[in-house]
């Protein structure tokens, strides 16, 4: 089997493990309405971003955490959170804050039952490796099939949006940036 066969049967051990059910519980809570910010650190941060412009795209009021222009993130607002391991510290307290603040939480995460986890008002499971190894088993360095699988994740979820707040293509183009 070559490198990207096994690869490709990774990413796809790991989508075959997801429950939809998670996203369509995530798809209640996103709404066009409302503000969303996203949070995540390291190549999970890169997840979320990419997440947010997807957001962006389908026209979402989004924000990404730790940026200068962040406004504070207010209750009602919305706050998607990113930790292969659920217990990433940084992650965590800014999480737990805004929930106790009355911000809804969609945790995306490989386990559960972790605080992050535990926090989620939805809560995403993508069971790939973590850096702790855990999780469908690897032979990708660190958390890379977890940052693939919720990458994958997070854009089936924007369709997901896309279609139920009837957004095509080329809606979606046309805030597309054309610096490319």
């Amino acid at each position: 089997m070559t490198l990207i066969e096994q690869v490709t049967s990774e990413v796809d051990e790991v989508m075959g493990l997801i429950d939809e059910q998670q996203l369509d519980q995530a798809e209640k809570i996103l709404q066009k309405d409302q503000r969303i910010f996203v949070l995540g650190a390291g190549r999970s941060g890169l997840m979320a971003k990419g997440f947010a412009m997807r957001l962006m795209h389908i026209g979402y009021t989004v924000y990404v955490i730790g940026e200068t222009i962040t406004p504070s993130i207010q209750a009602g607002d919305v706050l998607l959170s990113v930790s292969g391991s659920g217990k990433t510290a940084s992650i965590l307290e800014l999480t737990e804050k805004a929930h106790e603040n009355g911000v809804k939480v969609v945790a995306v995460t490989s386990h559960a039952d972790s605080p992050l986890g535990k926090l989620g008002d939805a809560t995403i499971v993508v069971p790939g490796a973590t850096k702790a190894g855990d999780g469908v088993k690897s032979i990708q360095l660190l958390s890379t099939l977890f940052d693939q699988s919720v990458h994958i994740t997070l854009d089936i979820l924007c369709l997901k949006l896309s279609r139920r707040d009837n957004v095509s293509n080329a809606a979606a183009a046309a805030t597309h940036s054309n610096m490319e």
